[in-house]
């Protein structure tokens, strides 16, 4: 055995026993039977996967794969403007922004959607403003809704979008955007046809890193949109903790991880045949 072998062992060990293992009991649960009060009946079926491609199911998964889309996308345009700034800025302001991107990770998540939370709460800052103003409002509507959860969402995970692509903007060649502004483009004609065509493999990465989680995110709908909404992630853990159903709760996150593999091979082959 190589020594470089004999060092990468443990890994191995570690990707062998905390995620191949798991993931391949969830593949065994998934074909199993719920028993009559919860827990396992190893009765082996496929009527868990098809009855996740019923109408009700789909239609969950639909309204969570157009959030997470939508969180992506925003994701995207906040984080192409902000990477262009600090890249373009002094090195020592470029720290400073650095760090107040990497500042929410040191914070629990949890700890940061309750922040959230209780800004636009009854008894929170937003709320006490509006009034002191005299502006009409509901109390409840601004607590719970889904503007607040795509937020909470966009605030969460604009760090994995921004990291990668001001990478990626820390090799771009600005002399380009001169080029081109001597030529007389504009900047939206600058962006799309001389800085985000340079940027492509930073941004289909940053999207990727952004809309994997969104898609299967739980905490954050749960907490800022009050469960008024049942979303992906929502339905595999209740499945798990409430309704007992594990072979159900199976069988969903396996289509989740066929499909978000998929989307991954499918970056990886793409990257592939641009020589990336």
């Amino acid at each position: 055995m190589k020594l470089r072998d004999l060092f990468l062992l443990p890994a191995a060990l570690w990707f062998a026993v905390f995620i191949l293992l798991p993931v391949l009991i969830v593949v065994i649960v998934s074909f199993a039977t719920r028993g009559t009060y919860g827990g396992l009946d190893w009765t082996w079926t496929l009527q868990n996967y098809s009855r996740a491609f019923s109408s009700t199911y789909l239609g969950i998964f639909l309204e969570s794969f157009q959030l997470a889309l939508l969180t992506t996308f925003i994701c995207l345009v906040v984080g192409v403007l902000i990477s262009w700034a600090m890249a373009t800025t002094s090195p020592g302001m470029r720290q400073v922004y650095l760090m107040a991107m990497v500042l929410p990770f040191l914070t629990n998540l949890v700890i940061r959607i309750y922040a959230i939370r209780m800004f636009v709460g009854v008894e929170g800052p937003l709320q006490a403003g509006l009034s002191l103003a005299g502006v009409p409002f509901d109390p409840y509507a601004l607590t719970q809704n889904k503007a607040l959860v795509l937020y909470g969402m966009v605030t969460t995970y604009l760090p994995f979008m921004v990291l990668p692509v001001y990478g990626a903007f820390e090799k771009f060649d600005f002399s380009l955007v001169e080029a081109a502004q001597d030529l007389g483009a504009g900047i939206w004609r600058i962006l799309f046809t001389v800085i985000l065509p340079n940027l492509k493999m930073a941004l289909w990465a940053g999207s990727l890193l952004v809309f994997i989680p969104s898609l299967g995110e739980y905490v954050i709908p749960d907490l800022l949109g009050g469960a008024k909404t049942m979303l992906y992630g929502n339905l595999i853990t209740e499945q798990f903790l409430k309704s007992r159903d594990w072979p159900f709760g199976a069988a969903l996150s396996v289509l989740m991880m066929i499909l978000l593999l998929g989307m991954a091979a499918l970056f990886r082959l793409w990257g592939a045949r641009h020589g990336k």
